[in-house]
């Protein structure tokens, strides 16, 4: 780590506002830090972009937060995790800067779960083709068969909050029908994308009882938790203050409103331009 960099807040970024279900429990555990959310609302959907559109968006927004002074930006979005994420380590990383995704504590722990080791996997289209998630939980459990299934239209339901509408229910029934129709054995679904958990009322209404339902926001919140207990060296460069900041590419007032939903909480957001 470049021992010159200043300590600043926790950065945390998504493509809209799903992301705020991932701050919501990581800000809950860990409420001592300095936090920045930054939302590409102007630019959501991700999920049915192209890898090198996902990536140019997510590499703006990442630099864009540590141009705000953040050290560690968290990819609450799983298909920039999925698309973006690895690249970016690669290739992009200023010296003293870390970003961490979202996937790889999900398949971390998934196994702990399942009974049947067959899983499924409900998320964007881009997620769904990147494989990530199939890749990643073979990498920890090869004896899991992961059945996947994209929602396309499960975002902008949430994004425009139709939550607990005819069209939710339409869609949520079909799509879950369709990743079940795939294996009577999977007893473990994943909400593989952050804007998943808002429409949990409706997927578990049509979800049989047997199978367990799997946010990520608390895993990844733990996650963030052990990391930074592990890495001193990255935890001291995180400002404890308990300040938080909100951002978004598009209509601040529109964001605050819908953000409470999320968030649980009123906020109040800033426009920003990447």
């Amino acid at each position: 780590m470049d021992n010159l960099s200043k300590s600043g807040p926790i950065g945390i970024f998504d493509s809209g506002y799903g992301g705020l279900s991932v701050f919501k429990e990581i800000q809950h555990l860990l409420p001592q830090y300095d936090y920045v959310y930054l939302g590409d609302n102007a630019r959501v959907p991700y999920g049915t972009r192209s890898f090198e559109t996902v990536y140019n968006y997510t590499k703006q927004c990442v630099f864009k937060l540590f141009d705000l002074g953040c050290n560690l930006v968290i990819l609450a979005c799983n298909t920039a995790s999925a698309k973006a994420l690895r690249t970016i380590q690669q290739n992009d990383l200023p010296p003293g800067k870390k970003v961490l995704g979202v996937i790889r504590p999900t398949t971390e722990i998934v196994h702990n779960f399942t009974k049947t080791n067959k899983i499924g996997i409900l998320a964007t289209t881009g997620t769904v083709k990147s494989e990530s998630y199939k890749i990643e939980i073979h990498k920890f459990n090869p004896e899991i068969e992961v059945f996947q299934h994209d929602c396309p239209f499960w975002v902008p339901l949430v994004e425009n909050n139709e939550i607990n509408t005819e069209g939710a229910h339409y869609f949520v029934e079909k799509d879950l029908r369709e990743l079940l129709q795939q294996s009577d054995q999977i007893d473990t679904i994943v909400l593989a994308c952050t804007h998943y958990p808002l429409l949990l009322p409706v997927i578990e209404k049509y979800t049989p009882d047997n199978i367990k339902i799997i946010s990520q926001g608390p895993i990844v919140a733990n996650s963030l938790k052990e990391y930074l207990s592990r890495h001193q060296e990255i935890e001291t460069l995180c400002s404890q203050n308990g300040q938080l900041a909100f951002y978004t590419t598009d209509d601040p007032r529109d964001f605050e409103s819908k953000a409470k939903i999320f968030f649980g909480q009123p906020i109040a957001a800033s426009h920003i331009s990447v």
